[in-house]
């Protein structure tokens, strides 16, 4: 009778592959030869330990500031760390890369292609983050925005039973034909956040194209709750390979190797989310284009957060744009590269080059994180800074609360990055969308349940040290 000491005897490591094995060659009278043919043809594969030198990358970014400096060099040694993963095989950084999060975290503005590999760390939560252009022809954009205001949903949750919109049967059977998206949470978030934005920097925006004249409605979100519940289970089964398969592989660079099974469901999982996502949008266009009573002329779309494949071979795009047609089988137009709220929408063409891996960047990026920029502000109002940073357009909060991270000077210098697209040969600017007004959410958190009950008790401790002083003082008279 076999045992797991004689199968670690024999070098094999324990696994709970062992209990299987134990008992097929326990019930099989196997010859030596036999024996060792079915452990060979049953062992898991070698552990893979990182690189011994990081694969190199492309840097299509300069800085100008200290401030940018000590960004790139941030984003360089993120991406020197993370290019030491087994599966990866080439990276690249854009203009607008800025850090997303501990050393060694893919960076916004960074593409890593691996090979036979899916890193859910790599497409991050927001999967599918997109944005979508439809021209509305020769409409008055004051009215366009207000419209759109009153159809779409920012903040936390999703729409109630009355203001959602349908989910199309096909995406609806596509959740629950796969196990990454067959559940009743999920399917509830991809009826309730249909036709949802989100926070951030997501926004809803409004302008005039500078070649034709026609008002442009352009949307930027992603995939709201059915995305981040597919990323919370993509990095679970990507941590059980890690540890399986590659230890010394840091946890947020885990993979799910895309022949196993796990693999083929979670890439057809991401398809259905982008299927998702893109009718995200579209309710909304339509809806406004319907309120208006406007015949649309052209619509594109794009997404700049997602896994995009090639073969063997998986690109990851944290932020960036892809310019290849081989990426989008869908593609209508050229792509969008949004800036910031008082800047231009730039309208893009270009192709794959040696540096760019096939992308260009998916807008200006930040170098300040939100709460770094919030502290360089001390000392001047919310509303001081919003007057003197959206003059000229027609900029809205969802919440009538302003975010002061998400006005102008929180990103990355627009003319800068216009000028390293070129510089780098990224993409080429081939129309400008020119702002009216933009929608976001707003600081919707400050009115946020929970942070009114944190004030509650802290105005309740207050409240009970003054009368504790009080009574103290009584007793001391």
């Amino acid at each position: 009778m076999l045992t797991g000491k004689d199968l670690v005897a024999r070098g094999l490591r324990p696994g709970k592959w062992f209990k299987e094995a134990l008992e097929y060659l326990n019930t099989h009278d196997l010859s030596e030869e036999e024996l060792e043919a079915y452990l060979d043809a049953h062992r898991p594969a070698p552990q893979l330990p990182l690189l011994a030198q990081p694969v190199p990358f492309h840097e299509n970014i300069r800085a100008d500031t200290p401030v940018e400096q000590d960004n790139i060099d941030y984003v360089r040694q993120s991406m020197q760390q993370l290019m030491r993963t087994p599966t990866v095989v080439a990276g690249a950084i854009m203009p607008d890369a800025c850090p997303a999060g501990p050393l060694g975290t893919i960076p916004v503005g960074g593409i890593v292609v691996a090979r036979n590999a899916i890193h859910p760390g790599m497409h991050s939560a927001d999967i599918c983050c997109s944005v979508m252009l439809t021209n509305l022809g020769r409409v008055e954009p004051r009215q366009v925005l207000d419209l759109a205001q009153q159809i779409t949903h920012f903040g936390p949750g999703g729409r109630s039973e009355d203001r959602q919109f349908i989910l199309p049967a096909d995406i609806e059977a596509e959740f629950r034909n796969n196990p990454f998206l067959n559940s009743r949470r999920s399917l509830s978030a991809a009826r309730e956040h249909l036709g949802t934005q989100g926070d951030g920097n997501h926004f809803l925006y409004v302008g005039v194209s500078r070649n034709t004249g026609d008002t442009m409605l352009v949307t930027h979100h992603g995939s709201r709750g059915p995305g981040a519940q597919l990323y919370k289970q993509g990095m679970q089964v990507a941590e059980r390979f890690r540890q399986a398969l590659s230890p010394e592989t840091s946890p947020h660079n885990a993979w799910i190797p895309a022949g196993s099974e796990e693999g083929q469901q979670y890439w057809a999982a991401l398809q259905t989310i982008r299927k998702w996502t893109k009718q995200n949008h579209l309710c909304l266009h339509e809806a406004v284009a319907a309120a208006l009573g406007a015949p649309v002329q052209q619509r594109y779309w794009n997404e700049h957060n997602f896994v995009f494949r090639d073969g063997d071979l998986y690109y990851h795009a944290k932020g960036a744009t892809p310019l290849d047609p081989k990426f989008m089988p869908d593609i209508t137009g050229p792509r969008i590269i949004p800036l910031n709220m008082a800047e231009p929408i730039l309208i893009v063409e270009g192709t794959t080059t040696a540096t760019n891996l096939g992308f260009a960047p998916h807008g200006a990026g930040r170098n300040l994180s939100r709460t770094g920029h919030k502290r360089s502000k001390l000392g001047q109002t919310r509303e001081a800074l919003f007057a003197e940073e959206t003059q000229g357009i027609d900029a809205r909060f969802f919440f009538n609360r302003i975010d002061i991270s998400e006005l102008p000077s929180a990103y990355k210098n627009a003319a800068d990055v216009q000028q390293q697209i070129g510089e780098f040969n990224l993409a080429t600017v081939i129309d400008e969308i020119r702002p009216y007004g933009c929608l976001m959410a707003g600081d919707w958190e400050q009115d946020a349940p929970w942070r009114k009950k944190r004030l509650a008790r802290e105005a309740a401790r207050l409240a009970a040290e003054d009368s504790q002083a009080d009574e103290s003082a009584l007793a001391d008279g």
